[in-house]
């Protein structure tokens, strides 16, 4: 159901980017957990956050130019939403391979303009529910435009050294949090979303650990 890339996807991302080579409350004692780890969760060997925010974290790492993203995205915004008081929702985009970089400087030049919250959406409904052609830098600076962003000012942001520079960050990070396929769901730094039967028990799963990751915090 989610697009899982070989462990080699970090290779040949782009020359001199790739650093190498794809939740309820704290339970009681005597309660069962709904989901294991090792099964529908896994805790990483490395835990690491995205950001230095004292909130507790919902990271999902996907891709504009990924069908199963789009697919997942509308269930994502719902999850975003229903995220308790001191847990944040964040979106970190994967440049998997060459083909995926441009929608990564996309995103981040977009959220420097203060267009994501307008357009993360559409654009997914653009390029797959309306089969746009958008997978250039050049096309994606023409959805942006046609949404409000100055088409030049875009493309600058996009290919600036601080833009590929977070896009290598967050290569290094996807890489260090073992994900190969996105949507991928990362919680806290310590928790990948692992084997899950539907994308709504993906989301089901990162909002269990978030509630609980947030109960031990508050303890």
């Amino acid at each position: 159901m989610f697009k899982h890339l070989p462990r080699k996807w970090y290779v040949g991302l782009f020359a001199g980017l790739l650093l190498s080579t794809s939740a309820c409350s704290a339970q009681s004692p005597s309660a069962a957990a709904p989901y294991t780890d090792g099964a529908e969760y896994v805790t990483l060997p490395q835990p690491q956050r995205y950001s230095p925010e004292g909130k507790v974290e919902v990271d999902e790492v996907f891709s504009y130019g990924c069908i199963h993203c789009a697919e997942f995205a509308s269930i994502a915004d719902k999850l975003r939403r229903s995220l308790p008081p001191g847990v944040v929702f964040k979106l970190i985009p994967a440049a998997f391979n060459d083909a995926w970089l441009p929608f990564a400087q996309a995103y981040y030049a977009s959220k420097q303009l203060g267009l994501v919250d307008r357009t993360h959406l559409q654009l997914f409904e653009a390029k797959f529910g309306e089969h746009y052609p958008i997978n250039s830098l050049d096309e994606l600076a023409d959805f942006y435009a046609r949404n409000g962003a100055n088409r030049d000012e875009f493309l600058r942001i996009a290919n600036s050294p601080e833009v590929m520079a977070k896009i290598k960050h967050d290569t290094a990070l996807i890489q260090q949090w073992q994900v190969d396929g996105t949507p991928t769901l990362v919680v806290d730094g310590k928790y990948r979303v692992n084997q899950v039967d539907s994308r709504q028990e993906l989301a089901d799963v990162a909002l269990w650990l978030a509630k609980r990751e947030l109960a031990a915090k508050s303890q």
